[in-house]
């Protein structure tokens, strides 16, 4: 027998029903025990789904509410202390409150997991942290998965991981010296803490949270569960040799429980750790074969069991089940019945079901027999397994199947377009530079822009109401048209126009009501993208985005935004922004090609973005945004690939404004994650102005600003447009005198954190209004 098994499951449902249940209990629509039986059937269907695909074991723990690593912060009682919260007796209002906030805190800061689009909750650790054990989430879903016939096998993210993914708060150096009792060395200390970085670092906690991991670990197993899973992802990143040394600490600790461990590894290739990994007293190491095939070469000694991640966790297309089997066969011929196989990583990243895209597989039949969901992955698995076990003829009309759409698809007339190989070779010589120098092009910007000082404007986005979405849907579905639906979002537009005159702004944006997605809705208008009904993935909480799927080469085929940037703009004297989505941002948030370089299609984005800007320029919009919040996390998790990526992400985003002239001026806009260590690569993108989310992190990206001296204007984001909740003029105060230490006066912008689609219009009129009151005192205050 082969052992197959699955890493991790979607949460929201086929239909996104958890996210529609939570934000009904946000807004008191529905009880606490009607969205926990909601949750519970959909944790019954995904066992369910892995049990008939003949799994050996299905995977509990994965579930979760809002994100599993906060769930681990309440399994470790590492939840944050500010919001005097008891993680031992945590309600389920107060969870919500850690990951969105309340009137007194601000939410837990989000950053996205790796390299992909999803945020998770980041740890707050301080020198104090006190670790307290609570398994209640895991041994819950243990009990209800075994109560319902179920083989199981519990998922937690490991202590290392843990312990890498958060940050340090506090000056921890000052705390040590206090809790000697070394008031001299505390005072030394404190005289140094702003000039010198202290050498302690979360790994120091190290100690303190084993024994806690052990506690929860030693309840799990005697749930009676004999396999569990824990995920150390930060092996594929470049560790420190500290963090290194402290796995043989750990898994010797954690190896005295009782249930056997699975020490799961994905998102990249392990190899240069393997003597570690071949050594550690673990039971069993999974390695991602589909993001690095190459790492199995250093593993095939491994003498004990290795779960091969054979099937594509991060993408939709159909495996080649011929091609796999080639080399699984080998393998399973060396190491019999310690070879498991899963998918690469979490199917988390996936939709849920391609059966019931029925308008897809009507419409492109072809492309349809290319892609594979979450069920279908989990089908694909039982197909190998049954190859293994039994051989390839007990799967043949499978098999068969399998080779015909990997055959279609290599062959299809409709990827390739010999027009855009041909734009591509033949771009003038440096077509991605701007005609001049920033200091000469914002001279001519600000002759005609005329602005204050701490110019505001917002990120793009005004929130999405009812109004809006029925309107959408009642078009989509035929039951309104075409005039009436313009009408409609024309008179959306004019409200949002409106309002931000009321509240004096700067420089407007048409609030984007017209869209659906940032992605999608470009997306729909470029060719080679094609769209699904239900193919919803999570990105954080109940947020969740349906990614294009890029099949085949790209153009735009007429103007995407000219008409409404146009039309807001005759509505008013102010400056109004045009907004569009970044190529690099449009190709991170996609279902990409896999018969190409990922770098090619981007800069294809990017030449078809091009086209659109200069419409936008003629038509007499000369601030254009293209957004790229995804930059950074398209960055390689190996340092020594960066280069590459950087060089060949920054060409496309030039090449997205190239051609403009001197006077239009180009921003861009960057949320949730961490720059400090690529700002040379966002200063080489060149853009007039861009904005960052700061505000969760407490302008501590701004940190990196003091020496690299960031040449053009920037927006450090002043509030946490994720919150519900409307700052105070003293805390937006406190982020703008902090970013004015950093940021010259004449180059720094005022803005939200992010775009404000999902927020109501009353908090977010309340909170621009707090944000333009305490711009305009600073603005005398600074003239004085």
């Amino acid at each position: 027998m082969t052992t197959s098994h699955i890493l991790g499951f979607p949460r929201v449902g086929a239909k996104r029903e958890l996210k529609f249940a939570e934000e009904r209990y946000w807004r008191k629509e529905i009880t606490e025990q009607e969205l926990l039986d909601l949750a519970k059937t959909l944790r019954e269907k995904n066992w369910q789904y892995q049990s008939q695909a003949n799994a050996d074991f299905v995977s509990v723990g994965d579930f979760t509410f809002y994100d599993h690593i906060l769930d681990l912060q309440v399994a470790t009682g590492a939840i944050p202390a500010r919001f005097g919260f008891d993680s031992q007796n945590l309600t389920l209002d107060q969870y919500f409150q850690l990951a969105r906030g309340n009137k007194d805190q601000f939410a837990i800061e989000m950053t996205k997991w790796f390299d992909t689009n999803y945020h998770y909750l980041v740890p707050e650790f301080h020198p104090n942290t006190e670790f307290k054990a609570n398994a209640t989430h895991y041994v819950n879903q243990i009990r209800e998965a075994k109560a319902a016939g179920h083989t199981v096998k519990p998922v937690i993210v490991g202590p290392l991981t843990f312990l890498f993914l958060g940050k340090e708060k506090g000056n921890w150096a000052i705390s040590s010296a206090e809790k000697a009792n070394d008031k001299a060395t505390t005072a030394k200390l404190a005289i140094q803490a702003i000039s010198q970085k202290s050498t302690n670092t979360r790994l120091d906690l190290l100690p303190q949270l084993l024994p806690v991991y052990q506690e929860i670990l030693t309840t799990i197993s005697a749930e009676g569960v004999e396999w569990v899973q824990i995920d150390e992802p930060i092996l594929a990143l470049d560790l420190a040799p500290e963090w290194l040394a402290a796995f043989e600490t750990v898994y010797s600790k954690l190896s005295s429980i009782n249930a056997k461990i699975l020490l799961a590894t994905y998102f990249g290739s392990v190899a240069e750790h393997a003597p570690l990994l071949k050594a550690l007293p673990v039971d069993g190491l999974h390695l991602d074969l589909v993001r690095s095939p190459e790492q199995l070469a250093s593993f095939t000694d491994y003498h004990k069991v290795l779960s091969a991640g054979v099937i594509e966790g991060r993408n939709i297309w159909r495996a080649n089940l011929t091609q796999i089997l080639d080399v699984l066969e080998p393998l399973k011929e060396k190491l019999g019945e310690r070879l498991w196989i899963a998918p690469s990583c979490s199917l988390l990243h996936t939709p849920f079901d391609l059966n019931i895209e029925t308008q897809l597989k009507e419409n492109k039949p072809d492309l349809y027999s290319w892609l594979a969901f979450t069920r279908q992955k989990v089908e694909e698995l039982n197909i190998l397994k049954q190859a293994l076990t039994n051989c390839r003829a007990s799967v043949n009309a499978q098999l068969e199947e399998s080779n015909k759409a990997a055959e279609s698809r290599a062959n299809s007339k409709v990827i390739h377009k010999a027009e855009v190989t041909e734009r591509l070779a033949n771009l003038p010589a440096n077509a991605d530079q701007r005609q001049s120098p920033f200091a000469e092009r914002i001279v001519k910007q600000n002759a005609w822009l005329n602005l204050p000082l701490l110019p505001t404007t917002t990120i793009g986005s005004f929130p999405q109401t009812n109004e809006i979405r029925q309107a959408r849907a009642a078009f989509k579905k035929g039951a309104l048209s075409l005039e009436d639906y313009e009408n409609a979002m024309k008179k959306e537009i004019e409200l949002v126009v409106r309002e931000q005159e009321k509240l004096d702004l700067d420089v407007l944006v048409h609030g984007e009501a017209e869209r659906n997605d940032m992605v999608e809705y470009f997306g729909e208008l470029l060719d080679g993208f094609a769209f699904t009904k239900f193919g919803w993935v999570q990105s954080y909480g109940s947020r969740c985005v349906k990614p294009p799927v890029i099949y085949g080469d790209v153009t735009r085929p007429k103007p995407m935004t000219v008409r409404w940037s146009q039309y807001a703009q005759s509505l008013t004297s102010k400056v109004m922004k045009g907004m569009l989505t970044g190529p690099v941002t449009i190709l991170q948030w996609s279902f990409v090609r896999n018969d190409i370089p990922r770098s090619t299609v981007c800069k294809q984005i990017g030449v078809a973005l091009s086209d659109e800007v200069l419409d936008l320029e003629r038509a007499g919009i000369k601030v254009i945004q293209i957004d790229e919040p995804a930059i950074r996390e398209g960055l390689p998790l190996k340092r020594s690939d960066w280069g590459n990526y950087l060089q060949w992400a920054g060409e496309s985003f030039r090449l997205s404004s190239m051609g403009v002239q001197d006077d239009t001026q180009i921003h861009t806009h960057m949320c949730y994650s961490e720059f400090n260590d690529i700002l040379p690569a966002i200063a080489a993108l060149d853009a007039d102005v861009i904005t960052i989310e700061t505000s969760r992190s407490d302008m501590e990206l701004l940190n990196a600003f003091i020496d690299f001296h960031y040449p053009n204007d920037i927006g450090p984001g002043v509030y946490d447009i994720h919150s519900p909740r409307v700052p105070t003029e003293e805390e937006i105060a406190h982020l703008l005198q902090k970013a004015l230490k950093v940021v010259p006066k004449e180059r720094l912008w005022v803005n939200p954190d992010c775009g404000l689609k999902t927020r109501g219009w009353k908090e977010t009129l309340e909170q621009l209004e707090v944000m333009m009151k305490v711009t305009k005192k600073l603005r005398v205050e600074l003239k004085a």
